[in-house]
């Protein structure tokens, strides 16, 4: 190609990253520890989904939720309660704030990566090794890390809803709250942003399918979601709906396993999933395999994408859409990338995933449906929390908790649960798990009384007489009810 004084320069590079979200600056990090010749390649807004509009955000708005719905619940107690009021503005203000916040740390330290190492373009390959940014400069790379991350999907049906059609990322740039609003997917961005806008006085119903709760697959735990949440807030598992406008209004008419119904809302709020941003990369210009939903196929130990030079991580790989998981992911790209063509694969950390509902929704290690779908030969052990000592005390006291073993070891495998504390008991879980503990091995650790470890405890207690392990589990404490 011939030079002249209007062509902008190419970039020679041994690593190019596409994305400046959490995964694509974990692989900046881990590659700059073997190499100075790096480009991070972003045309999108910077500070990372998390940041923006997904864990902190929802966090915050969950927060002002739950202290309104303690707040209210005190009566329980023998205390006198009264009405909560809700200041939207005043809630949106402080979501707003807190996030322009967390994000302002993040586009710190990308303004640390340097003028010299952050293209803000975007970018498309022309080879396997070649990408043309928008600028119409090539960038050549020794090797490209695939960050693009993702956004929310929208089913083609609920386009009739118009400008009433938001996603969960526009909820975080409203000014006020609404007056209603129909939450479509009863996943983990369903159930907290349906539950928290329903605490705080938004008239919410939510619309799910196939029975499907959150992240849950263990029938029993999923069923007592179901009835746990249908007893907080309006809720059709399994609905038929159908969807319009009128005015200002989206309606919905619906029919589900406890009839039909129709209502109208100011917004229709889409969870229903999301893609990964890799549509307009132009992989059709590479050698890589795509799945069914155009992704790479990968080697999740490597995060190279079949014999190539190309890696991918975070939220485009459509894998495992958790902050740590991007992390994880990018620094194992990000090496590989930089010594490329020499990479090694790594053992992954333990599976952990939360939802942070009320209760909250925790996984650990392998899930019921994994362990089920590979054949595995295992064993359950569950605890409910109705009558748990420490979950009554503090009228916290409903869910299930079920642990997985298995059969031949008695090796903690997973576990599934629903109910308090769930954040903390699903780290407990996933260390064990990680430790390779047995079920005897962990239940000769420490437990405190009174507290809702103590639940898991009795839970193991479970497991392990039905694995015969332990014929004569240790008597359980006398005076905090059966769940303690």
């Amino acid at each position: 190609m011939t030079m002249t004084h209007a062509d902008p320069p190419d970039l020679d590079v041994d690593v190019a990253i596409l994305g400046a979200g959490t995964g694509g600056m974990a692989a900046y990090r881990e590659a700059s520890k073997y190499t100075d010749r790096i480009a991070l390649i972003d045309g999108g807004p910077l500070g990372t989904t998390c940041a923006r509009v997904g864990c902190m955000p929802s966090k915050l708005l969950i927060a002002a939720a739950e202290a309104r719905h303690r707040a209210q619940d005190v009566e329980g107690f023998g205390l006198i309660g009264g009405t909560i009021g809700v200041d939207g503005r005043a809630v949106m203000r402080r979501v707003r704030e807190e996030r322009d916040r967390f994000v302002g740390f993040v586009l710190e330290a990308v303004e640390g990566f340097g003028d010299a190492h952050l293209i803000r373009q975007y970018a498309r390959f022309e080879d396997e090794r070649t990408l043309v940014l928008d600028d119409g400069r090539r960038v050549r790379a020794g090797a490209v890390v695939i960050a693009t991350g993702s956004r929310p999907s929208v089913p083609k049906p609920f386009e009739v809803a118009g400008d009433r059609l938001i996603v969960n990322d526009d909820v975080f740039d409203w000014q006020d709250l609404p007056e209603s609003v129909a939450v479509f997917g009863a996943g983990v961005i369903g159930l907290e942003l349906g539950q928290a806008l329903h605490r705080l006085g938004v008239r919410t119903h939510l619309f799910g399918r196939s029975g499907s709760v959150g992240p849950l697959s263990d029938p029993d735990v999923r069923a007592r979601a179901r009835q746990i949440f249908a007893a907080q807030m309006p809720v059709s598992w399994n609905a038929d709906t159908k969807i319009g406008r009128d005015g200002d209004a989206v309606t919905v008419a619906w029919t589900d396993d406890d009839g039909s119904g129709e209502a109208r809302f100011d917004y229709l709020l889409a969870a229903t999933g999301r893609r990964a941003n890799v549509d307009s990369l132009s992989l059709e210009n590479t050698s890589l395999t795509l799945d069914a939903h155009g992704v790479p196929e990968y080697d999740p130990l490597s995060m190279r994408c079949g014999d190539s030079a190309i890696f991918i991580a975070g939220d485009a790989s459509a894998d495992l859409p958790l902050l740590h998981e991007a992390a994880d992911e990018g620094r194992l790209a990000g090496e590989n990338a930089a010594r490329f063509p020499e990479t090694y694969r790594r053992a992954r950390r333990t599976v952990l995933g939360i939802a942070f509902s009320d209760p909250q929704i925790a996984m650990a290690g392998e899930s019921h449906a994994e362990l089920s779908a590979r054949g595995a030969a295992f064993e359950i052990g569950e605890v409910g929390f109705e009558d748990q000592g420490r979950a009554r005390v503090m009228r916290v006291n409903s869910g299930l908790l079920r642990v997985y073993a298995e059969r031949d070891t008695g090796r903690l495998l997973g576990a599934e649960m629903i109910g308090p504390a769930a954040e903390h008991l699903g780290h407990l879980l996933a260390w064990t798990i990680d430790g390779r503990l047995t079920v005897s091995e962990a239940l000769r650790r420490p437990f405190y009384h009174p507290v809702i470890e103590e639940g898991l405890r009795t839970a193991l207690r479970t497991l392990n007489a039905r694995l015969g392990f332990d014929a004569n589990p240790p008597a359980r404490c006398i005076d905090c009810g059966p769940g303690g």
